[in-house]
Parts: structure tokens; sequence; C-alpha cells
């Protein structure tokens, strides 16, 4: 996604979300300072370099738990949007990448950068505390933003950690994105927060972020290369009027 397209996309965004323009360019411009004093970061060349034909792209929605129990993805680039990591290290799975603006649980994203993923560790207003705090002890990192790019700080489009690592599958060479735990529904996944021991109710900030990730999700879809398909793991009995409902709304996108 180019900048003039994602321009419309972010100016909406920051005045319904309530969000600062100038903090995002504050924070782009520390993480900017942080990768090079660091020297941990990487380009987008070498980022490029992982991304295969077909990516999985693993959201933190309620379903990921069965889709990681039912299906195998030796078969493609597995990118975890950050809460999402730490259900993948549960079932054995490292992440090629791990798309993240540290609000996941860091000891599991640190753990996974050690045992190899890339980082894609995204910039706004609200998180320069946590950049100060982790960035230096991460590798291998390349730095994104959702305002004007800089030299070696990205913007492929995107909001949410987990429409965003679609948005970067696509623009990086995925050819088939196949999105894994993406819900959108009534319910927030365990892996969401750190601080959710449970699936918890979508409270209302979260769900204008799921409003705008389908939306962008859509855009991707109809504009982009890439081939992008929603996958629904069996429900369990409990699970299956939800399940159904939820398969009826992946079918809009």
């Amino acid at each position: 996604m180019k900048w003039e397209d994602w321009k419309p996309f972010y100016l909406r965004i920051v005045r319904e979300m309530g969000y600062s323009i100038e903090e995002d360019r504050k924070s782009a411009e520390l993480l900017r300072e942080l990768l090079l004093e660091g020297d941990e970061y990487i380009l987008r060349e070498e980022l490029e370099a992982v991304i295969g034909r077909k990516a999985y792209v693993f959201g933190a929605g309620p379903s990921l738990e069965n889709a990681l129990g039912e299906f195998d993805f030796s078969d493609g680039t597995l990118i975890s949007a950050d809460g999402a990591t730490t259900a993948l290290l549960e079932f054995g799975l490292i992440p090629d990448v791990i798309v993240t603006d540290l609000d996941g649980r860091i000891p599991d994203i640190k753990l996974a950068n050690d045992r190899g993923s890339l980082l894609v560790v995204h910039a706004h207003g609200d998180n320069k505390d946590k950049l100060v705090s982790y960035v230096p002890f991460l590798s291998r990192i390349l730095g994104t933003t959702q305002a004007e790019p800089l030299d070696i700080i990205y913007n492929f489009g995107g909001f949410t950690d987990g429409d965003r690592a679609a948005f970067l599958a696509e623009e990086l060479g995925a050819r088939e994105i196949v999105l894994v735990g993406f819900d959108f529904g009534e319910i927030v996944g365990k892996w969401s927060k750190p601080y959710l021991r449970r699936h918890s109710p979508v409270w209302e900030s979260k769900r204008k972020k799921f409003e705008f990730a389908r939306e962008l999700l859509t855009w991707l879809e109809k504009n982009g290369r890439a081939r992008i398909k929603m996958l629904i793991p069996s429900p369990t009995q409990k699970e299956g009027k939800e399940q159904q409902e939820r398969g009826r709304s992946a079918d809009a996108l």
C-alpha cells in the first residue's frame, strides 16, 4: 500500500480513534533513533527474503487455539500478530516473523526472537515507553509507523497488528495469505493482552479496531495481488453456533 493510498485511511483512524499525528511521528523518530543506536535493525530486503509465496498470518482471536491443533502450517511462512506468538509457542511453533507494537507478552516475543523470529516493531503515539524499554533488548528488527515513513522506518499499510501483518506479507511477495485466528466477533482472545487470563467480551475501542481491520483487509483483497482467505477450524460442540457466525462473517471478506 502506497502512502497516498494509506493516508485517507490514516486520517480517518486518528480522527475516529482520537490519536495524535504528531505523537505518531515522534514515536517513529524515536524508534529510528533506537534502531540506529543499537544497530540491530534490518531492512526491507532482508525481511522480503523470508516471506514465501504462501504466508499464514496468525491473529489472537479465540479460534486460534482450535486452528493450531487442527491444521498443518509447514507449507508457508508463519507471521504472528503480537500476542498470537504466545499461542504458537504453546504449540511448539516458532514464527518466522512477529508483527508487534510490543503490546503482547514480551517474554514470549523475546524467546521467539532469540530462537530466530524476525521482528517488525511498530511505533505509534502510545507506545514510546515500550519502545525505550524493550527495543534495546531485541534483535533483527524492522521498524514501521502508521504515519509518514522514514528512511529505515516503513509503512506498508494496515492498522492493527493483524491486518498490518497481512499488508506486510502482500507487499513483500506473498501471493496467498491465509488468515488464522481472525474472528472479529464479540469475544477477544486471551492472547490479545498480557493481563487477560481467558477469552473476554470485546470492549468498545477493540470493536472499533476490528471494524477498521475488516475494512482494510477487504480493501487489500480487492486491490492487492495476493489471494486472501480465512481459515476456519472445526468448532467444538460448545462453540458450534458462534463458529458458524464467524464463518458467515469471514465469507464477507
